[in-house]
């Protein structure tokens, strides 16, 4: 009994690691729907042109990455989520990019951040946000 129960629960929690997986799992419509609007929200925000592909230049692979998310202790609440991703470790220096820099918060700033809501006797709360896009403008042309 202990077995089957420990089973379903893996089945409940499994994350498809390709596309492939997402469109034969059980949950095939919530993974639909996520990959749906991750592709609606980066045409919405115009992350891309298309272009023909120049003859000297070759193009970076992509993948969906999809997660589970819950909001909740008791995981009443699950989204789906699926981020298309470049696969950066097929660029190359001078070529695909110049220099490599990535935008992190710091665990000092958190710490403050929850020390002043504790101090101050304030709420803090979750923000779920579906898509975040770096305002920065890329010098380099990326071809995905």
């Amino acid at each position: 009994m202990s077995y089957a129960l420990q089973v379903a629960e893996e089945m409940d929690s499994f994350e498809p690691t390709t596309y492939q997986e997402a469109i034969s799992y059980l949950g095939v419509d919530e993974w639909m729907m996520a990959m749906t609007e991750e592709i609606e929200s980066l045409q919405k925000n115009q992350t891309w042109d298309l272009v023909v592909l120049p003859e000297s230049r070759w193009v970076l692979g992509c993948k969906l990455v999809f997660k589970k998310k819950s909001w909740s202790s008791t995981k009443e609440v699950i989204c789906y989520k699926a981020c298309l991703v470049a696969k950066g470790y097929s660029q190359k220096e001078g070529v695909d990019y110049n220099e490599i820099f990535s935008p992190v918060v710091w665990y000092t700033s958190i710490s403050v951040l929850l020390f002043l809501t504790e101090t101050m006797d304030m709420e803090l709360e979750q923000l779920d946000v579906k898509t975040s896009f770096l305002h920065g403008r890329l010098e380099e042309n990326i071809l995905m």
